[in-house]
């Protein structure tokens, strides 16, 4: 049984002022197996956090069904499916370990385990020195590690990660990226992962769901077929370039696409 099973997703929604409609998803299907890393790659507007909201039982598709280890997902469902966003989601009135309280508390943690849950996780992302100060005295770079590890953390299996990197420097990304294939690779964890990154998909992907303008489809499936986890060594090989490069040729017709609509 697949982890995720996405089956004809079709969204679609009404215009400002209500004189049409826009076709965002558009019969869509694929699966994510137990423990892959898969990444959704496509122009902007194609409707890609749409459908990780979808998933996350954030938003009802317009047609078919999203099913998480088989079970239809018609709501949110925090004991299968934990959110990691672009934003920091850190309350900052509070410490780093009292974030993780809260999140430990509504999950049904029991309180004798959020010690010891809080320091594995920050030390997962090396930050477990961290676990007193408040978000405002971390850096984007900082915070964004914590919110790794508090997806890390939770019991769910699987992450969905709408660009948790964008707001980053290449460098840092680069090195959360080493983070999360670590991750990965020790959890078991099954990863969606939204990105506009060619190098970051070819990175940290065991597949990459390349999609078409709006409204997305799945135009194509690459396998990247490296183990985690990975090191920077891999993007100095030949077939990690020809990976971004097959991306990029597939992409390249469904961004002129998008950039003509959204410009008339």
């Amino acid at each position: 049984m697949a982890a995720i099973s996405v089956r004809n997703i079709s969204h679609d929604f009404t215009t400002p002022g209500g004189k049409g409609r826009i076709f965002a998803l558009q019969n869509l299907s694929f699966d994510v197996e137990e423990g892959e890393f898969v990444t959704l790659l496509g122009p902007s507007g194609c409707g890609k956090s749409t459908l990780l909201n979808m998933i996350g039982g954030l938003l009802r598709p317009t047609e078919g069904s999203v099913d998480v280890h088989g079970i239809t997902v018609r709501e949110p469902m925090p004991d299968r499916i934990a959110y990691v966003f672009q934003e920091s989601t850190l309350f900052p009135w509070y410490t780093v370990e009292e974030n993780f309280a809260i999140q430990f508390r509504y999950g049904g943690v029991p309180r004798v385990e959020w010690g010891s849950r809080t320091m594995a996780a920050l030390s997962s992302v090396g930050m477990q020195d961290f676990a007193r100060v408040y978000p405002k005295q971390l850096s984007v770079g900082m915070r964004q590690r914590i919110n790794l590890a508090r997806g890390v953390a939770s019991e769910s299996g699987i992450l969905l990660m709408d660009e948790p990197f964008a707001a980053l420097d290449e460098q840092s990304r680069m090195v959360l990226g080493e983070d999360l294939s670590a991750l990965l690779s020790r959890t078991g964890k099954t990863i969606l992962f939204v990105t506009h990154s060619l190098t970051e998909a070819v990175f940290l992907s065991d597949r990459i769901l390349v999609m078409s303008a709006r409204p997305g489809r799945v135009k194509s499936a690459i396998d990247v077929g490296e183990p985690h986890p990975r090191a920077p060594e891999f993007m100095l090989q030949s077939r990690f370039a020809d990976l971004r490069n097959e991306c990029f040729t597939l992409l390249r017709d469904e961004i002129r696409q998008s950039m003509a609509e959204a410009a008339a």
